[in-house]
């Protein structure tokens, strides 16, 4: 058996790719997930993962995944065949067209003079109707994988991470909550009594890898990311500007502890810490950053379910190939090179 933790990015509707990650991995009855640690859409996926295996295994989670999906983009049960994606517009396109139509860009201006306290008593978050019918028993049990959620303080600007009884929907809603376009989801801590303002996770975490340090779980840590690392073509129009400045906000906290653990890795094979003084952890990732590279904050906003459909069947492809290529160096040895990363 393949013992490994799961790190889930969050980037709004672009966690459709994780979506496909995912049910490709949940084929392999050889890979166990230990753990999972997921931040605003990366919780999403992590929450309908872990209830639906407490509840009934892989099948149930891939139903469960497919569920969420068909709620946060308006899929139809009668929507697009997987095999049809190949005839659908290029994703790249249909996020220019709208990344620089005039509808995106009111929204946009309208986003940036109008506070979402200004809708009063009419504030709705969209995503709290979907939430409330999740199975947060599931999601909260002991059974499945351990489940890690980032949330950011408003007050302090620290991550803090919800588990087990403090999983609830206001701790996804927590993790992915934009300050732009939600109001901040304030908790009470039974521990202190004291209420608490957060904002998205993705500032301080996307996601957080500290809670997967734990002794009991494996070594073996796979990331799903859906925020480019890299662009290299120089953003020059504003919108271009304002997009790579999300992307860098974004995975600065991830980058920072790929570089704390990329450190330890060196520490430990120099002999400068005793044996099993720290974890050596072997990372892994799956990813598409020419597709990723091709959108844009218009298609993290806005679900659109032909790209909804696409993303997924381009998780699916990407966790093929990773699985093809380095499946078998699970449990052996790490895929990543840090150290290039960090050169």
């Amino acid at each position: 058996m393949r013992r490994i933790c799961l790190a889930l990015q969050g980037g709004g509707a672009h966690g459709a790719f994780t979506w496909g990650v995912l049910d490709r991995l949940l084929e392999e009855s050889d890979i166990e997930i230990a753990a999972i640690s997921g931040t605003s859409a990366g919780a999403l996926n992590g929450a309908a993962l872990k209830a639906g295996l407490a509840r009934g295994g892989r099948e149930e989670a891939r139903a469960t995944l497919d569920w969420l999906w068909h709620e946060v983009a308006g899929l139809q049960d009668h929507g697009v065949p997987e095999w049809m994606t190949a005839w659908l517009p290029d994703p790249g396109l249909v996020s220019r067209t709208v990344q620089y139509s005039v509808a995106f860009a009111a929204g946009e201006a309208v986003g940036r003079m109008l506070s979402p306290y200004a809708w009063g008593p009419l504030y709705r978050n969209p995503l709290a109707d979907i939430l409330e019918q999740l199975d947060f028993e599931s999601v909260c049990c002991a059974e499945g994988p351990e489940l890690f959620v980032s949330a950011t303080s408003v007050r302090d600007g620290k991550v803090r991470v919800f588990e087990r009884e403090r999983l609830c929907p206001d701790a996804i809603l927590a993790s992915a909550c934009l300050p732009t376009l939600f109001q901040a989801v304030e908790m009470t801590d039974p521990e202190t009594g004291e209420t608490e303002a957060f904002w998205d996770g993705g500032y301080s975490g996307n996601p957080v890898l500290f809670p997967l340090f734990k002794p009991s779980l494996p070594d073996d840590l796979v990331i799903v990311n859906i925020n480019p690392l890299v662009r290299e073509a120089l953003p020059v129009t504003p919108q271009e500007i304002q997009n790579r400045i999300n992307e860098i906000s974004f995975n600065s906290a991830l980058l920072r502890e790929l570089r704390a653990i990329e450190f330890v890795q060196r520490l430990i094979e120099a002999g400068s810490v005793s044996p099993g003084a720290m974890k050596k952890l072997r990372v892994h990732m799956i990813a598409d950053d020419a597709l990723m590279n091709s959108l844009s904050v218009a298609t993290k906003l806005v679900p659109f379910p032909t790209i909804v459909t696409q993303l997924k069947e381009a998780g699916r492809i990407a966790a093929d190939g990773f699985l093809a290529e380095h499946g078998s160096e699970i449990g052996m040895r790490q895929t990543v090179d840090l150290r290039a990363m960090f050169a």
